[in-house]
C-alpha cells in the first residue's frame, strides 16, 4: 500500500473516531435544549465554514458554485432538500444523545449503509450478490427482533438511518467541494435557524446569553465540531481505497455504542445484544463481499 493511501486511511479513521466520541460533546450541553443546540450548530457551522472558504481564497469559487447550482434547478432544489434532511438528522442525533438513547443512535448509523444499499437497488437499479442479499436479510432480522422486544419501532435509529441515507443518496449525484458544499447547505437552513434563535431571544428562552462562558464557547464551537471531521473525511477519501472507507465507517457507531454503555451506563440487554449481533454479522458479511468484489474487478 502506498504512503498516500496509508495517510488517507489514517485521516478518515480520525474523522470517524471524532464522530464516534461526539456524544460526549453534546452531553456537555445538557443544560441547553436540543432545538437551541441545532440552531446554534447551523449558525456557527455557516460562520466557520464561510470563514475557512474566505481564508483559503475560495469565496469567488463559492459564488460560482451557487450560480452553477441556480442554472441547474434540479441540482439546486436537490441540495436544498439534502440540507434539510441532514438538519433533521442532526436534530434527531442531538436529541437522542441528550435524552439517553446513544445505543439507539449507534444502531441507526450501523444500519445506515444497508439502507443506502436498498436505495441503490430501488432508484439506481443496482444489483447485489447473493452474499450481499443475505446480509441485508440478516440485518432486517436484527432490527425486527429489536422492534418486537421494544414493542414499537426504534424510531430514533430508523430516522437517523433514513435521513442520512437519503442525504448521501442526493449528495452522490452532486459534484461539489465538501467544504463549500456544507457552507451552501448551512446557508439554505440559516434563515430558519436565525428566525428560531430570534424567537428564543424575544421570548427570553435562549440559554446562550444567560449561561456561563464554557457553555457559550461550546455552543460557538459546534461549527468547528461539525466541519472539521467532514473536511478530514473529504481529504482522506481522495487517496484511500473506497472499500476501506466502507469498512472504517463502522468505527463511529462502535465507539458510540461503547460510550453509551460504559460511559453513560445505558441499558444493553441480552435481546439488544442478539439484535446487534445479527447486524454486526450482516455488516461483516457485506463488507467482506464488497472487498472480494473490488479485488476481482481489479
Amino acid at each position: 500500500m502506498q504512503a498516500e493511501e496509508k495517510q488517507g486511511i489514517l485521516i478518515v479513521a480520525i474523522a470517524y473516531i471524532f464522530w464516534g466520541f461526539m456524544p460526549i460533546y453534546w452531553k456537555l450541553l445538557l443544560n441547553v435544549s436540543s432545538d437551541e443546540i441545532l440552531a446554534s450548530r447551523v449558525i456557527w457551522s455557516f460562520i466557520f465554514t464561510l470563514f475557512v472558504v474566505i481564508l483559503s481564497k475560495n469565496f469567488k469559487t463559492l459564488i460560482s458554485d451557487l450560480k452553477e447550482l441556480w442554472k441547474n434547478k434540479k441540482a439546486f432544489w436537490s441540495l436544498v432538500l439534502a440540507s434539510y434532511l441532514v438538519t433533521g438528522n442532526w436534530f434527531t442525533y442531538i436529541y437522542a444523545v441528550n435524552a439517553g438513547y446513544i445505543v439507539q443512535t449507534s444502531l441507526g448509523y450501523y444500519i445506515n449503509p444497508l439502507i443506502s444499499v436498498l436505495l441503490g437497488i430501488i432508484f439506481l437499479k443496482e444489483k447485489l450478490s447473493r452474499a450481499q442479499q443475505l446480509s441485508v436479510a440478516i440485518a432486517a432480522a436484527g432490527v425486527t427482533i429489536l422492534t418486537v422486544s421494544y414493542g414499537e419501532i426504534p424510531w430514533i435509529a430508523v430516522t437517523l438511518a433514513l435521513t442520512f441515507a437519503f442525504y448521501g443518496f442526493i449528495k452522490k449525484s452532486l459534484t461539489i467541494d465538501p467544504l463549500r458544499g456544507i457552507t451552501i447547505e448551512t446557508m439554505f437552513v440559516l434563515p430558519v435557524a436565525l428566525i428560531y434563535f430570534g424567537y428564543l431571544l424575544v421570548t427570553d428562552q435562549a440559554v446562550f446569553f444567560q449561561s456561563n462562558a464554557s457553555t457559550m464557547i461550546l455552543l460557538a464551537l459546534t461549527g468547528v465540531a461539525t466541519a472539521v471531521p467532514l473536511v478530514l473525511f473529504a481529504k482522506g477519501t481522495k487517496t484511500m481505497p473506497l472499500y476501506m472507507s466502507g469498512f472504517i465507517q463502522y468505527f463511529a457507531p462502535t465507539i458510540m455504542l461503547l460510550v453509551g454503555i460504559f460511559v453513560y451506563h445505558e441499558k444493553f440487554s441480552k435481546i439488544e445484544f442478539i439484535s446487534f449481533s445479527f447486524i454486526w454479522a450482516a455488516l461483516i458479511l457485506f463488507t467482506i463481499s464488497k472487498i472480494v468484489e473490488v479485488r476481482k474487478n481489479r
